[in-house]
């Protein structure tokens, strides 16, 4: 990932207006900030949260409240609780896909 060029910006979280993506359960709130190519976002997952697709994009993600289940196609499984990340480059690996029973508020930059 390479930042692209950008002057210094503060977020207001808060202030970013929510999106809804629907999960093959649950949803995802995803609040986006964009700066060419670069997305960051705060996405909050609801209990019971499994993702519709696997991913291949890279992402640095953290977790900031709750659990996440990340699991690989490969059958590789990790537990993710507040204040642990993952990293992982553009196909970087097996493709991933994201789940939580309890909810999980994540930072993800990609």
């Amino acid at each position: 990932m390479k930042l692209p060029t950008s002057p210094f910006t503060v977020t207001d979280w808060s202030k970013v207006e929510p999106t809804t993506h629907a999960g093959e359960t649950g949803e995802a709130k995803w609040r986006t900030l964009n700066i060419g190519d670069l997305r960051v976002r705060m996405v909050e997952y609801s209990p019971g949260y499994l993702a519709d697709h696997w991913c291949d994009r890279g992402h640095v993600l953290y977790v900031l409240a709750g659990e996440l289940d990340s699991e690989l196609r490969d059958g590789r499984k990790f537990k993710l609780t507040a204040g642990m990340s993952y990293q992982v480059s553009d196909f970087g690996d097996a493709a991933h896909r994201s789940s939580t029973a309890s909810g999980a508020t994540l930072f993800i930059v990609d």
